[in-house]
């Protein structure tokens, strides 16, 4: 059945699943608020957007996605879930595949919390084609030279945390990335209305946020 509105298509990740576990589901309400009802007391940890697509069909694409999915193989953990034993990247491109059939899809990927447009393409202005520019990839702790055991500062609340892998932090006892961190412990003056935040901005290491160190280092 159509609908007269655009809706979602969502992929959904959680640091406290495997890396290779996904959720593929539908809402017609914008999909941060979704992921913000399935932070219960069931998951340890709150979900992180990784990939949505945006049509009129979304009833119908959901379904599609799902079936795409089981004609591979038996990836359902279980059979009436829309949990996925799937790599996100793979989920991703049957999404986009989709999204090349319908007339009216938008897809957008998330990296730090913030989205971008991956179909259709967006063409640049012309004078903005001269200028190469480079994706700049998710933040890892490495590249400003940090690593497992080492401390950083979460700002808002002047809270030490400890590095705890390449793109985690450990707080009493619990891992966190750092844009799930920033979404649970933000004052509430300091969240927006999206839920998706780039964390390297809310932590600092001697004095300079994550975020100032990458940069710096990215200049040299």
């Amino acid at each position: 059945m159509e609908h007269n509105t655009p809706g979602y298509v969502y992929i959904l990740t959680n640091p406290s699943f495997k890396e290779d576990w996904v959720k593929i589901g539908k809402s017609s309400r914008p999909v941060d608020v979704r992921s913000k009802e399935l932070d219960n007391t069931a998951v340890p940890l709150p979900f992180e957007i990784y990939a949505t697509m945006q049509t009129e069909k979304y009833s119908e694409a959901e379904k599609a996605i799902h079936k795409q999915i089981d004609r591979l193989t038996d990836r359902r953990i279980r059979q009436n879930r829309e949990f996925f034993n799937l790599e996100p990247a793979l989920a991703l491109e049957i999404m986009l595949d989709l999204a090349q059939l319908s007339g009216d899809a938008v897809v957008m990927k998330y990296e730090d919390g913030k989205p971008r447009q991956l179909y259709p393409v967006m063409e640049k202005p012309k004078e903005e084609k001269k200028e190469k520019k480079t994706m700049r990839p998710p933040f890892d702790f490495s590249m400003i030279g940090l690593t497992v055991g080492d401390t950083v500062v979460f700002d808002p609340l002047k809270l030490t945390v400890k590095v705890a892998g390449k793109n985690k932090v450990e707080h009493e006892g619990r891992l966190w990335s750092l844009s799930a961190f920033c979404g649970t412990y933000l004052p509430e003056n300091m969240q927006n209305t999206s839920g998706s935040y780039q964390g390297p901005k809310y932590f600092s290491y001697n004095g300079k946020t994550l975020w100032k160190i990458r940069l710096e280092r990215e200049r040299k």
